[in-house]
């Protein structure tokens, strides 16, 4: 006869599966601490670079070579992610890596050309900028909130915001529709995965019906 309270014992014991469910948010828990620090460490370097590049050196020729580059690193930096966010094993989490390193390249990018403007042709603005006036104007652009004490005054720059706020608008609608759709590919990747493995585990387990003994 069994003992009741070792029955009672064994039923209060954890099955082999209980730990299962930790051990799979620790993998989700450390890739998101991951992607935090690298989006962190991508945006201090950005505004590092921004803040040390000799942009003083740079005319107006320099400025319109700056903005276009940096438009087309953005698109390329962003093509490049949309592919990663469809292969990753965290496709959420890549998506908002991949969304903080695109903003803060873009805002950037606009920030060195409205400084390199203002260096190239003084008077584009209501007062001279400095890198941290440049940030700040862009980033009062971007946000929509325009608290007016630094305005565009020149046609050039009046054009460079307009193009700004063009792009501000394709990369919080067109851009995160995008991301979406890699993060929904990415999902369904994972789902298939697993049926796949099963399916594959299956049919090597099957005996040859056409072997014989």
């Amino acid at each position: 006869m069994s003992d009741p309270n070792t029955a009672r014992t064994d039923r209060a014991r954890p099955g082999p599966d209980a730990d299962r469910p930790r051990r799979r948010h620790r993998p989700r828990r450390w890739a998101a601490v991951v992607v935090v620090a690298r989006a962190v460490l991508i945006t201090v370097g950005l505004v590092t670079a921004y803040y040390l590049l000799p942009l003083d050196e740079r005319g107006t020729a320099g400025a319109s070579a700056l903005l276009v580059c940096g438009l087309l690193a953005v698109l390329l930096v962003f093509g490049w992610e949309v592919r990663v966010i469809a292969r990753s094993p965290h496709p959420r989490l890549r998506a908002v890596e991949a969304l903080a390193a695109t903003l803060v390249l873009f805002l950037v990018l606009f920030a060195g050309a409205y400084y390199l403007l203002d260096r190239s042709a003084p008077g584009s603005f209501s007062e001279p900028l400095t890198r941290t006036d440049a940030l700040y104007f862009t980033l009062t652009t971007f946000s929509t909130v325009g608290y007016g004490d630094i305005t565009a005054d020149s046609q050039t720059g009046r054009v460079l915001t307009m193009l700004q706020m063009t792009g501000g608008l394709l990369l919080v609608g067109v851009a995160a529709r995008v991301l979406a759709s890699a993060v929904q590919v990415g999902l369904r990747r994972q789902r298939r995965a697993p049926s796949a493995q099963a399916r594959s585990g299956a049919d090597a387990g099957t005996p040859d019906e056409e072997a014989g003994p």
